[in-house]
């Protein structure tokens, strides 16, 4: 397969993981993203597996929610994202999808190839298509995140990473523990610290691993992937603050080095693997948070979508919450 990297230098392949990544790449090309392609996509993926979501169109107010698809065929949903105010995110690409499986191992072979430091395990993709103008807020991931943007144009704002003052220690051990979703809590005063980035098709924008971003789109019908992954390093971050969490939540005895080397990294990560096993051994092993569905497609709505009545009441308090935890944490 000829090269999917485009004009990648040394420094490119060196910043991987370890700081802020622009660079280039021909995934256009594929042809795997066409709108024929997305509608096949749609149609032939898995039901659990197409999060369906949307904004609040005020920034201002965190207004994140899931819906359901209700039978809308796939033809129908690329129109109703190019026309309306919705997020769609196919997950478990590499799973489901083996043309585009094939194209994103190439990348990451490319990348590992190139990079002596960089390490692809546990990999998995997610293809993001979204409106015009939606948003995604501000917000974590815990793998190592690479966004591939293939159509469309957004703005990403990228913080600092490691720095407390941006997702404290007590955040990043509520979202590695599951405790809370990847979204965290923002101040927009925070935005005079950011990397602002206008991202362009063909470009790939990564940052090192925790490190807090939220997104918007300003041009286009928007298409992405994006590509995670971990490795002993990273899970072994992930397991630092999990380890954190356990400490401070089973013992008392909170702890704020989030150092991922040295003896005290490694017993963290011990006591957070003991931690799962003893949950699954016992039954009580921890769900991921998710958001509750509170919207279904809807072609006839001006944004693509309608409120399910009724539950209101619980979406409402995962907005207060979040809103609440700005000052709290």
């Amino acid at each position: 397969m000829p090269s999917l990297l485009a004009n990648w230098t040394s420094e490119d392949f060196e910043t991987l993981e370890k700081g802020v990544l622009v660079a280039n790449h021909r995934l256009a090309e594929t042809d795997l993203f066409t709108d024929d392609a997305l509608a096949a996509i749609f149609d032939s993926h898995p039901a659990e597996h197409l999060g369906i979501n949307t904004a609040g169109k005020s920034k201002e107010k965190f207004d994140w929610r899931a819906g359901n698809r209700n039978g809308v065929p796939g033809d129908e949903l690329v129109q109703m994202i190019r026309e309306g105010h919705l997020w769609i995110n196919c997950r478990r690409m590499l799973d489901y999808q083996p043309e585009h499986a094939e194209v994103i191992h190439s990348l990451f072979e490319e990348l590992e190839a190139g990079a002596t430091h960089f390490t692809a395990e546990d990999r998995t993709a997610n293809l993001l298509i979204s409106s015009p103008a939606v948003w995604v807020p501000y917000h974590v991931d815990m793998p190592v995140n690479m966004l591939w943007h293939i159509r469309g144009q957004k703005r990403a704002w990228v913080y600092p990473h490691f720095d407390k003052r941006f997702a404290s220690s007590a955040v990043l051990e509520k979202v590695c523990s599951g405790e809370w979703s990847e979204d965290v809590p923002y101040d927009p005063s925070w935005d005079k610290y950011a990397l602002v980035y206008d991202v362009e098709p063909g470009q790939l924008l990564t940052w090192p691993q925790l490190a807090p971003h939220r997104v918007e789109n300003t041009a286009g019908l928007c298409v992405s992937l994006s590509t995670e992954h971990k490795n002993p390093r990273a899970r072994r971050r992930l397991n630092v603050h999990t380890g954190n969490y356990t400490m401070r939540e089973r013992f008392g005895w909170p702890c704020q080095s989030i150092a991922v080397d040295g003896f005290a990294a490694h017993a963290k990560q011990f006591l957070s693997r003991v931690d799962r096993y003893v949950g699954k051994l016992f039954g009580k092993e921890k769900e991921q948070w998710t958001y509750p569905i509170t919207f279904v497609l809807d072609p006839s709505e001006p944004d693509g979508f309608r409120l399910i009545e009724g539950v209101e009441e619980a979406v409402l308090a995962v907005h207060e919450q979040a809103e609440e935890l700005v000052g709290a944490v």
